[in-house]
């Protein structure tokens, strides 16, 4: 059950239960959703009766195993196919900012490239190449990294796409060039939870960055951190890359 009191018991319970249908793919019995969940069957089977009815829970067969329905899936595809990225995240940009006192991009992935979605200014901003609608190589950004650690997320998935969109350009002495070294250098992305940027794409300039999923298995976004080199020590990177996660974790 959820660790903090909901303020509408049903509905919590109502959301719990979609919570739990959608981790089997092969559907899931009253029973077995009654054991989970802990709750009395007889409320189990009014609650799931109410979803059936609006479409977000199915029952193919009598007394068969529960799956998600369909309209709960259109509600979410039609959510994805309309969302506006940026007014969504946009709360969260400002909150990171203010935060850590530096400049917050978004961007997203297209082909080899990142394009910059939005930008939220720091009161003591820097002079870089980054715009809205600009772009930049992703191999050599922290929000391309953070983007390319997580849609391809093996070895050789970042050497085809190193293959198909490369050569990698070398922007400063620090950009990795090598598709076998951006390979090994995501995979440590991965296992740390943030990509950083130690003056890569511009010499002087470093940044923290961490994937934006909204649910997806691949990130849609990825927001990052960015400042001058000397407030950007290994120990602010640090702490600026577990704050980001979890920033990003709470608000979407």
């Amino acid at each position: 059950m959820a660790e903090a009191q909901s303020p509408v018991g049903s509905v919590d319970r109502a959301l719990l239960i979609l919570q739990e249908i959608g981790r089997h793919s092969r559907g899931v019995t009253l029973d077995e959703l009654a054991t989970r969940l802990g709750l009395p069957k007889s409320s189990l089977h009014r609650l799931l009766g109410a979803l059936k009815h609006r479409g977000f829970a199915a029952q193919p067969e009598p007394s068969g195993p529960y799956f998600l329905g369909t309209e709960l899936l259109a509600t979410a595809f039609r959510f994805y196919e309309t969302m506006d990225l940026r007014t969504l995240v946009r709360p969260l940009l400002l909150r990171v900012s203010e935060e850590f006192a530096e400049t917050v991009h978004m961007a997203t992935l297209d082909g080899g490239e990142v394009v910059y979605v939005d930008k939220v200014e720091a009161v003591r901003s820097i002079t870089m190449t980054s715009v809205i609608g600009g772009r930049n190589a992703a191999h050599c950004t922290g929000v391309g990294k953070a983007l390319l650690a997580w849609t391809y997320p093996t070895d050789e998935s970042v050497k085809a796409w190193a293959e198909r969109f490369g050569p990698l350009s070398g922007r400063t002495r620090n950009t990795l060039t090598s598709p076998a070294k951006l390979a090994t250098h995501l995979d440590q992305v991965r296992q740390r939870g943030y990509a950083l940027d130690l003056e890569e794409n511009e010499p002087g300039v470093r940044c923290v960055a961490v994937p934006v999923f909204m649910g997806r298995t691949a990130p849609v976004a990825a927001v990052s951190v960015t400042a001058l080199k000397d407030r950007m020590s290994p120990a602010r990177m640090e702490e600026i890359g577990h704050g980001l996660r979890k920033a990003v974790t709470e608000h979407v």
